[in-house]
Order: C-alpha cells, then structure tokens, then sequence
C-alpha cells in the first residue's frame, strides 16, 4: 500500500513522495543530536536546548504510530555523556524524570510499551524510580516498543554480555562452543528486539558515537542537518523514503 504526503523543499516548494506502507521500517533508533548546537545559535543554555528537544520526541513517537513503526530506539544519554558539566548532567537526569512524569499516562493509553537499554543503577534515585515505574505500567502493552537508552554504551554492553556469558560458563551452564551470535544477543539490553533497520542521526554529524555497535551491522544509516529540537514529521519521512529506496543486500548480490 501506498501513502502519498508532501514534504517541503523550501517555502515555496513542494515536493510529493509516495511511501510503501508496506516497507516501513520494524526497527528505527535516532541519536538525538544537536539539542546543545540548537540552544547556542538562539544564545540560550544548553539545557534549555534538551527541554526543546523534548517536545521532538513527542512529535516522533506520534509519527511512528501512524507510519506502523514497532520499534523506536531514541539515544538520550551515553556513557560518555557523564564528562560533560555537572549542572547539564543533573539537568538531562531532572528532565528524564519529569519527561516520564509528564508523559507516562498518556503513553500508555497509546499502547506504547517502554524499555530502557543501558545501566540504569548509575543513576540518582528517583530516575530510577521513575524508569522502573514507567517499565512496570507499560509492560503489558502492545503498541510501539519504546527503547530510551540512558547510560548507554555500545561498548560498555558487549563487554557486560561478555561478563554475563563468562560467567555462565564458569558456572558450567553452557560451553565456551556454545557461544555464538545468537547467544551473545541474549546477553544484550536488546534481547528479543529486532537489530534496527534504520538509525537516523540529526545535527550534521555523521558518526555512530558508540550507539548499538553489535545491532547496526546491516543498518542502513540517515544524516540530517537539521538539530533535533527542529527535526519534524517530515524528516522521519523523508528517512523512511530515503531507506525504501536502497538495496539492501546483507552481504549478497
């Protein structure tokens, strides 16, 4: 099925692109940059900045409801993210909080199920209260899977899946030829998720900064200029038409 919108060039121009409902992608995970970059050029703090982006996620996870995304991985807070000052740390930890104060309801009459990817005793008590909460409340629902990795670290996962299956086979419960790929993505924070089929990454950058290093292997990746604060419905569409007009090939012909 086909889903025709139109998405703006400029002001005076539009462009029409037609949508394969029936290639959306299962899996899209966005590292939402540009929140800092966006507050500098307006001469405003940097956490004022986060709170704007805040309303972005908003917009994006209304936006994959209706496009039929069942995955949605948003990067909100890395490993390396705790070298940055004190107070916008304290202020990313305040406003996870209120983001799931504020929203929780609303996402779960919606049906969207939230997941944290990432190590989550790092953090002050009452983020983890509020995570474990929001976690509890949307368990059983059936809507868009909503993975916020906070504390994450590509890295720091495959190392603590490393641990985990160490561990089992000193323990005797599996051998050291038992390991394969399939064993190590159950050690993972995305075990039983889907690898993404699509990572899309705002702000003009155009690295991976140690997002789902193991899961992007066959990813199909989509930069933008825009910062987050400012990335629309349209940007997402335009990613998704952008991705259902590649081969994707995993190493074939």
């Amino acid at each position: 099925m086909l889903d025709v919108f139109k998405t703006s060039k400029n002001r005076n121009e539009k462009k029409e692109i037609v949508l394969d409902k029936d290639n959306i992608p299962k899996h899209v995970a966005i590292i939402m940059d540009g929140n800092g970059r966006w507050a500098k050029k307006r001469k405003l703090p940097r956490t004022v900045g986060h709170k704007a982006g805040v309303e972005t996620i908003r917009r994006v996870i209304k936006e994959a409801h209706i496009l039929g995304i069942k995955f949605l991985t948003l990067y909100a807070f890395s490993t390396e993210n705790w070298k940055r000052p004190d107070d916008e740390v304290s202020a990313l930890m305040k406003l996870l909080v209120e983001y799931l104060r504020s929203e929780l309801a609303e996402l779960n009459r919606n049906g969207v199920v939230i997941k944290i990817l990432g190590d989550i005793t790092k953090l002050p008590i009452d983020a983890q209260k509020e995570v474990l909460n929001a976690i509890e409340i949307t368990k059983n629902n059936t809507g868009v899977v909503l993975n916020i990795a906070f504390n994450y670290g590509g890295r720091d996962e495959i190392i603590r899946a490393v641990k985990l299956i160490s561990k089992e086979v000193e323990d005797g419960n599996i051998s050291v030829s038992d390991i394969n790929e399939g064993l190590l993505e159950k050690y993972l924070y995305t075990s039983n998720i889907p690898d993404p089929d699509l990572i899309i990454r705002p702000s003009g950058e155009q690295r991976i900064s140690n997002f789902l290093l193991w899961q992007c292997a066959y990813s199909e990746f989509w930069y933008s200029n825009v910062c987050w604060p400012d990335f629309k419905e349209e940007h997402l569409r335009k990613a998704i038409y952008d991705y259902q007009h590649r081969d994707r090939r995993y190493g074939g012909v």
